[in-house]
């Protein structure tokens, strides 16, 4: 088990709060921790939009119970009024990810049994604020992890065991639940990446520049995603009808496989040439690749090469070749972006891209 860095943060501002709290002898510092909890956030501007909000749930909180101890009392039944009172402004603000922070400032407040009602309100107000600041500190000192490094990194991988599979699955060496297995696994992997992805999308330049620099890789990132959703896609259709590939003629799981290998290849090329391990526009020669046009043609070629009892392989294959072409338009169009992003804008985007460090 790694022990990240959320759980570091998480630990160290609950102790932060704690010991402000003692300093500043504030009561039940343990509201303080609690609210700690609540506020840590993966990336400073998610830190930022959530201290806001819980600031807002906080006050919120207080103000509400404020009002029914003063009108009502704090008994049982009225406390429990005041959280579904809580709980519905928190629903008409769109901040239902702060409900149960404002639940516990109400709680917190609303459990008063001495005559100085508000000067304890205030101080368990404080205290619960305090919790907040406490974990939104830890946020901006721990610096986050480089979301550009571990999105390019996990995609790869993920691209890797996609090729992988693929140049197993053509030469018939894959075992069918093997494989299917991983495939669940890999599309786990990228809802995963499209996460982090979010992650890198929500950190935030401070210079122009660096801002339009951040778009186009943006840009070229959502698309290297695209691109790898579509290897895995046609790594899918392979696995389902695998029996049918089998029993289609030589020749055209030949074609196939040789078409397969080549846009694998072209990738693999295209993800080196991004982080600068492979000259730009480089151009790869394969004699034996086929054009859209080609492969649809080779394709429906087959009508003649099938006796009737296998005619039904080659309705199986179309959604099959059709994965296969979108593909090939995914490559093209992702070898485009990175061309076009290193040839221009160059002096801007190239630090970054160097700075990716290899994965071990």
């Amino acid at each position: 088990m790694k022990l990240g860095a959320r759980i570091l943060k998480t630990g160290i501002a609950i102790i932060l709060a704690l010991f402000l709290s003692q300093l500043l002898q504030l009561p039940a510092p343990v509201f303080a921790g609690i609210a700690a909890i609540f506020a840590i956030q993966p990336t400073i501007y998610r830190s930022y939009l959530s201290v806001l909000e819980q600031i807002q749930a906080n006050l919120i909180g207080a103000a509400v119970a404020i009002i029914f101890v003063l009108v009502f009392g704090n008994h049982v039944f009225i406390v429990g009024l005041a959280a579904i009172i809580v709980i519905i402004i928190n629903l008409k603000l769109n901040s239902g990810n702060t409900i149960i922070l404002s639940l516990v400032t109400v709680i917190a407040i609303m459990e008063s049994q001495g005559d100085n009602f508000l000067q304890f309100a205030l101080i368990r107000f404080s205290t619960i604020m305090l919790g907040i600041l406490s974990a939104f500190i830890m946020n901006l000192v721990f610096i986050p992890p480089k979301y550009e490094t571990k999105l390019y990194h996990k995609i790869a991988k993920v691209a890797e065991d996609v090729f992988k599979w693929i140049r197993i699955s053509t030469r018939h060496a894959s075992e069918h639940t093997l494989l299917k297995n991983d495939v669940n696994r890999l599309k786990e992997q990228i809802i995963k990446i499209e996460q982090l992805y979010i992650m890198f999308k929500e950190e935030r330049e401070y210079f122009k520049k660096a801002t339009y620099a951040k778009s186009r890789k943006l840009v070229v990132y959502r698309h290297m995603i695209a691109t790898v959703k579509k290897a895995l896609d046609v790594l899918k259709r392979l696995n389902r009808f695998e029996n049918e590939f089998h029993r289609m003629p030589d020749i055209f799981q030949t074609q196939i496989q040789q078409q397969l290998d080549f846009l694998v290849f072209q990738h693999e090329q295209i993800l080196l040439k991004f982080i600068g391990k492979i000259k730009l526009n480089t151009t790869i020669e394969d004699s034996e690749f086929l054009s859209n046009k080609e492969l649809m043609e080779i394709f429906f070629a087959q009508l003649k090469n099938l006796d009737d009892e296998y005619e039904y392989c080659l309705y199986h294959m179309m959604p099959f070749v059709s994965a296969i072409i979108e593909y090939a338009e995914h490559i093209e169009h992702l070898d485009k972006l990175v061309n076009s992003f290193h040839n221009f804008h160059k002096e801007q985007n190239e630090v970054t891209v160097q700075e990716l460090p290899e994965e071990h």
